[in-house]
């Protein structure tokens, strides 16, 4: 049998947990996760772990925030008068926004705070700074 190796589209199931053994997501009950190894699609240690295995064969993983979603950087919150949030929005922490940037592009920010006078939005990923830990099975090469 031939080893998964970059370039390669392969099939994943895959369950991953934070190190408190909270699930955070699982392809049960779903299609496998299907991606290209090497292509930047999956979270770097993700595309490490399928890296060398074979059809049928299973692994789990501890992958470190460094090389998941990143630590958490205090830079991407700010903290914007609420004034400023129009009105159709609605202010509730947990909402995800697309925010302008000053480049003209646009990204993805959670409400996590609000107070009288201002909104904080956090533009880290939801795991940064969590190190995951992945059950997976390669399914397939195709």
């Amino acid at each position: 049998m031939s080893k998964a190796k970059s370039g390669d589209t392969v099939r994943v199931h895959y369950t991953g947990t934070l190190d408190d053994g909270t699930q955070f997501d699982s392809s049960a009950g779903r299609e496998p996760l299907e991606f290209t190894l090497g292509a930047g699609s999956v979270i770097p240690g993700f595309d490490k772990a399928v890296t060398g295995l074979e059809t049928g064969e299973s692994t789990t993983v501890r992958i470190p925030a460094n090389e998941a979603y990143g630590e958490r950087r205090d830079d991407l919150t700010v903290e914007i008068p609420r004034a400023q949030v129009p009105d159709h929005i609605p202010l509730e922490l947990g909402i995800q926004l697309q925010v302008g940037t000053n480049d003209g592009g646009a990204m993805a920010m959670t409400i996590a705070d609000v107070s009288e006078t201002t909104v904080t939005l956090d533009g880290n990923h939801q795991l940064a700074g969590e190190a995951l830990t992945f059950e997976l099975e390669l399914v397939e090469i195709v």
